[in-house]
């Protein structure tokens, strides 16, 4: 019985003693430290990530605005100066061209313009995409390699 009870014994102290082992050495101690820093890595990309696509969402909504008021103020420049030079000849006038809706032929080339595929695509398959039968040549005077 004695016996048994020095075996327990020796089994704990070896698992307490490899417990406290583990905590005290510098590698552990280093291997937290670095975790640690690599979480806060981690958090503080997140939030850089997250004010980047803040900063972009607040400039997509500054720049619709600014398109907006640029619309708005052209439009009333032309309004303006239509009222106010009536007598102004087209070409002088530099507020001419209203930027007012686009009217439906404009539409439809708009539409067609953007149907119609880049010049530098090709019509059908080209290279190995091609189905076209490769011609064999057989000619006498060829070597044949053996």
């Amino acid at each position: 019985m004695a016996f048994l009870y020095a075996a327990v014994g020796l089994v704990i102290g070896l698992i307490v003693g490899i417990i406290i082992a583990r905590l005290m050495t510098p590698e552990y101690k280093k291997h937290k430290q670095i975790q640690k820093e690599l979480e806060t890595a981690k958090f503080e990309l997140e939030q850089h990530r997250q004010d980047l696509a803040d900063h972009f969402s607040n400039s997509a909504e500054m720049l619709d605005t600014l398109g907006k008021n640029y619309t708005k103020i052209y439009q009333h420049m032309a309004q303006s100066s239509s009222n106010l030079l009536p007598n102004l000849p087209k070409q002088e006038n530099p507020f001419a061209i209203q930027a007012s809706e686009p009217t439906p032929d404009e539409q439809r080339k708009a539409e067609e313009l953007t149907d119609v595929q880049p010049k530098d695509y090709a019509n059908g398959a080209t290279g190995l995409l091609k189905e076209q039968k490769k011609s064999i040549v057989d000619s006498p005077k060829m070597n044949k390699a053996s």
